[in-house]
């Protein structure tokens, strides 16, 4: 249906290739020309001033739930003025022993124009959201919303 290209490159720099020493500090390039400085996590002697390939992915899920979130909501003709996720990814052993991104939890907070729609309605356009969003169809990763 579509295809989605990243371009990313490292350089060693002249820098020692001891697992200590060499650099962890890369570039993602998108199509349209964003970049973004990206690192491996500082527990793995990232830069924490980058951003790292587990934070991507939490913000990714994070991402397509709130933008199908709102298609569901907007062709449900419910209008939403705000929103907000705290989301967090949990890297943890997974069943075969490896580090995995295990569960990631969503947080979101909807704002809707005027009264906001019953409890039962919003937790059915998450649970919606989430059974149509591509990220979330794409990785085996626990996902949890759990709406604020």
């Amino acid at each position: 249906m579509s295809e989605h290209r990243v371009h990313v490159s490292w350089e060693r720099g002249g820098v020692d290739f001891g697992y200590e020493s060499y650099p962890r500090a890369h570039r993602w390039r998108f199509e349209g020309g964003v970049e973004v400085p990206a690192s491996a996590a500082p527990a793995f002697h990232g830069n924490p001033e980058r951003v790292d390939p587990e934070a991507a992915f939490v913000a990714a899920l994070s991402s397509c739930h709130m933008l199908t979130f709102l298609a569901v909501a907007s062709r449900k003709r419910l209008v939403v003025d705000a929103y907000e996720d705290e989301a967090v990814g949990f890297l943890a052993k997974n069943e075969a022993g490896k580090l995995a991104m295990t569960r990631v939890v969503l947080r979101p907070r909807v704002v809707f124009a005027g009264a906001a729609p019953a409890a039962e309605v919003v937790a059915d356009l998450h649970e919606r959201a989430h059974r149509e969003c591509f990220i979330a169809n794409s990785v085996r990763t626990d996902v949890a919303v759990e709406s604020r």
